[in-house]
């Protein structure tokens, strides 16, 4: 009973106190009592408690009868009535209503603008079309295994679907490109970030989890290839698209921004359901939820910030109408939204509101039907569903 206070062994106190010491013998349920408070006082319990607020927020199924895995399941060839996670339902309907192909778009206007950008906006523009291309394109091959290696069959669809959307995404930056500049200026930019050391060291951590899982598919694995993938699509795309919208709202490279805005549309859906499939699997594989890795997913985004803040640095840094420090900030909102996504409390203080107001009307409330800020037309795309159709819109 190390830590508790002595009684008093006064002759006043000697009844009480031979009362207490029969109550106080090892195993009595006051001793466990007395001992679990001695402990709380100090902090043993209280740690506990704070490492498991600390953990990821795990996602349970909604179905506690169900028979589905995600991990390590039986395929069942058809889908089974039981629902256990009816959010990969609604995003299996966001990413079926979401479809669109690159060759939609008019580029006629961004051929001629193109041309005319200043020097140091253009080499941003190759810059960061190529760095997207970098990112999507193995972000296809990944999505691809994962949507193999899961054996729910929701999940199964859903990162099936992200894959091709991927592919979508890669295609479309080759669109533009050889929309606005010939050949050799395509391989240039394509090299350009293909080598540029910041842009290298900046997508280093992500793509070493995507080659650890790929070389070696397990469940610790997968984790933290779907963390490095968050990254990827809810904070490293966003300083390029923050790029590009700039442009936008000065009239400029319109038919590039209606592109990046439909990919950003598509990464929300994507953010959206890769961090719920964390979770998921983090409630199916209890063992893999530690402080170890809530805190590996702490240090990532914060490491994701620190190269973002670096290129955004480099690239943004005296382009017209974009305030650098702004934008770092909005870069820690973001990372502050994805942590909250997985059920982490905020990493940065001082950005738990999106401090660019002006790309709220570009990047943010894509489920909404509004006017297109490049055309008085439609700007969701969408096709018609049970949730979207002809009456509604």
């Amino acid at each position: 009973m190390a830590g508790f206070i002595p009684l008093s062994h006064g002759t006043d106190c000697q009844p009480m106190q031979a009362f207490l010491d029969d109550r106080l013998k090892p195993n009595t349920p006051m001793y466990i009592i007395l001992t679990l408070v001695n402990f709380i006082n100090k902090g043993v319990i209280m740690s506990g408690i704070s490492g498991h607020q600390r953990q990821i927020k795990i996602l349970q199924p909604s179905l506690s009868t169900s028979t589905s895995r995600l991990l390590n399941g039986q395929r069942h060839r058809v889908p089974l009535d039981e629902k256990p996670f009816p959010s990969f339902l609604r995003t299996f309907q966001e990413l079926s209503t979401n479809y669109w192909i690159p060759d939609e778009v008019d580029m006629k206007d961004d051929a001629k603008e193109y041309h005319d950008l200043p020097a140091k906006e253009r080499y941003a523009f190759d810059a960061i079309i190529g760095l997207l291309a970098t990112l999507d394109s193995p972000q296809t091959r990944l999505i691809y295994n994962i949507s193999d290696y899961v054996t729910e069959h929701a999940a199964h669809v859903n990162a099936s679907m992200i894959a091709q959307q991927e592919a979508i995404h890669n295609e479309s930056y080759s669109y533009v490109l050889s929309s606005i500049t010939g050949l050799a200026d395509q391989k240039r930019v394509f090299e350009l970030a293909r080598t540029h050391p910041t842009i290298v060291a900046r997508n280093a951590p992500i793509m070493a989890a995507y080659d650890e899982f790929l070389s070696e598919k397990t469940p610790d694995t997968l984790v933290k290839a779907l963390l490095q993938s968050s990254i990827l699509e809810g904070i490293n795309f966003y300083s390029g698209f923050a790029f590009f919208y700039n442009l936008v709202r000065q009239n400029r490279m319109t038919g590039t921004g209606k592109i990046i805005s439909f990919i950003n549309r598509d990464e929300l859906a994507h953010t959206k359901f890769i961090t719920e499939l964390v979770r998921a699997i983090l409630g199916e594989q209890r063992h893999l939820n530690t402080d170890a890795l809530a805190d590996y997913a702490r240090e990532a985004f914060r490491h994701a910030v620190d190269l973002e803040t670096q290129w955004s640095s480099e690239v943004l840094t005296d382009i017209d109408g974009i305030d650098v420090q702004e934008m770092l900030t909005y870069v820690k909102y973001r990372a502050n939204k994805m942590a909250g996504m997985l059920g982490i409390e905020p990493l940065y203080d001082e950005a738990t509101d999106n401090g660019m107001p002006w790309i709220r009307a570009y990047a943010d409330n894509f489920t909404e039907i509004k006017t297109d800020f490049f055309e008085q037309r439609n700007a969701s795309y969408k096709k018609t569903n049970g949730q979207n159709d002809f009456d509604s819109l």
